[in-house]
């Protein structure tokens, strides 16, 4: 049995902890923390996006730099090379942001491609702070939509299928912070009849 199996048998009769949703959006130089740096990260609550945070991270002059990704999200590398925070320092700061607004709940990770945008956050947080808030378990928006709505084919999952059925104001700009806010928005509308 693995850790997290255990764990969770050791707990399953615990009181439900209250739970605060996180949207979360990252911007990376790659498709993989093995090969890709995390190169920005913006968080807001999803029941008050006003409440959030930015961070900005130096490359890891071992890890690539995609020109694709790079023409998507638009950050300079010499700037960040420059100006971005040390991933630790980053990550440190995430982490007393997420123990400042959660107290005593459990951060929820949420995330429009949570697959893509914990994997990154996960691996960072592990790296440098060695422990995980988040836990294993993001919420994504793409598998919410498709068991609320009865949507059956994965392919129609896009960000764009969503808001044709869920409109949002905010803009999606590649900014993580606008990124996560605009997630936010879509997930209330998403989770409004659930919670």
């Amino acid at each position: 049995m693995g850790w997290h199996h255990a764990w969770m048998r050791q707990h399953e009769d615990d009181p439900p902890v209250p739970e605060l949703f996180v949207s979360v959006d990252v911007e990376t130089s790659g498709p993989s923390p093995s090969v890709g740096s995390l190169l920005a990260v913006g968080a807001c609550l999803v029941d008050d996006p006003m409440e959030a945070t930015y961070l900005e991270l130096r490359p890891d002059p071992e890890r690539g730099w995609d020109v694709d990704a790079a023409a998507v999200h638009g950050l300079d590398r010499e700037r960040l090379e420059r100006e971005g925070l040390p991933p630790a320092e980053a990550m440190a700061r995430l982490v007393a942001w997420l123990e400042r607004v959660a107290k005593d709940a459990r951060p929820v990770f949420v995330g429009l491609n949570a697959a893509f945008d914990w994997m990154f956050v996960a691996d960072a947080l592990w790296r440098t702070v060695g422990r995980n808030p988040f836990g294993v378990a993001p919420l994504d928006l793409k598998s919410l939509y498709m068991g609320r709505d009865g949507i059956r084919a994965w392919a129609r999952t896009t960000r764009v299928d969503m808001i044709r059925r869920y409109p949002v104001t905010r803009p999606h700009t590649h900014n993580a912070l606008d990124d996560a806010r605009s997630q936010a928005e879509l997930a209330r509308r998403l989770l409004s009849d659930l919670r």
